[in-house]
């Protein structure tokens, strides 16, 4: 005669252990969590920053900045002087990823350019932001992680300024920390061309000059992306001709300082 009673325990044993069973397969297939990448997500944040304006996006496409912010190395925390910030295209979008335990020391000379880095200063929204005399306001700078100088570096040897370029390379490599970055964006001469000529003409810089000049300031190479380059720009007219501006060759060049 079967025993009930025994059938009784064996199911009830079953009726437990399958859902514990269950259970703990379920918890075993659980994938990680994804890790998060705060410099990527902080320059994803520069670009999204709704307080950009909408003329500044709109030159998204050709200057490509989340790009050049992650080849610059940049991240939260730096210390960033900004050379010749122009319209402040990057002024905004660097100060979004040093964050606020970052800074950036936008150095522009007296009229439009330095109202328009006064402007973004007084933002509450890039209260990061510092104005500095371009000249002057270098010295005495805290040491810098990042120096940045983006369609500007031919400007400096315009023959009205009369700068002495290698001394002022050699400023800048003195006020980065040791293995500080120069980030150099500019537009494309034709190879060979004389640099202030060029420089006063077609507001263009061979890049190889450039290059040979920074070198010899003590700097190291570290590196040049070609994700702003065009072969169809013919590198021989001046940069605001309507055939080909906002779109032309551009070479972008790091340097590091050595130690």
């Amino acid at each position: 005669m079967r025993n009930p009673t025994l059938y009784f325990v064996i199911a009830a044993a079953l009726l437990i252990a399958a859902p514990a069973s269950a259970a703990h397969k379920k918890v075993a297939a659980q994938p990680a969590a994804p890790a998060v990448d705060p410099v990527a997500t902080a320059i994803s944040a520069s670009v999204a920053d709704p307080g950009r304006p909408p003329a500044d996006v709109s030159r998204d496409t050709a200057r490509k900045p989340a790009e050049m912010l992650t080849f610059a190395g940049l991240k939260p925390g730096d210390t960033v002087l900004e050379v010749l910030p122009g319209g402040g295209y990057f002024t905004r979008l660097i100060s979004k990823v040093v964050g606020p335990t970052g800074h950036v020391y936008a150095g522009a000379p007296a009229g439009k350019m330095q109202e328009a880095a006064t402007a973004i200063a007084a933002d509450p929204a890039y209260a990061n932001v510092s104005v500095i005399p371009i000249m002057g306001g270098m010295h005495g700078l805290p040491p810098l992680d990042v120096i940045w100088t983006s369609q500007n570096y031919h400007d400096m040897h315009l023959s009205t300024l009369k700068l002495d370029v290698p001394a002022l390379d050699k400023l800048w490599l003195s006020i980065l920390k040791p293995g500080g970055e120069l980030l150099v964006i500019d537009h494309v001469a034709a190879a060979g061309s004389p640099v202030t000529e060029t420089a006063d003409t077609l507001h263009r810089i061979d890049p190889a000059a450039a290059r040979a000049e920074i070198e010899g300031a003590g700097f190291v190479f570290d590196g040049e992306t070609d994700v702003i380059r065009n072969s169809a720009d013919p590198h021989t007219v001046i940069v605001f001709d309507p055939s080909i501006r906002g779109r032309t060759d551009q070479f972008v060049y790091k340097f590091r300082k050595p130690g």
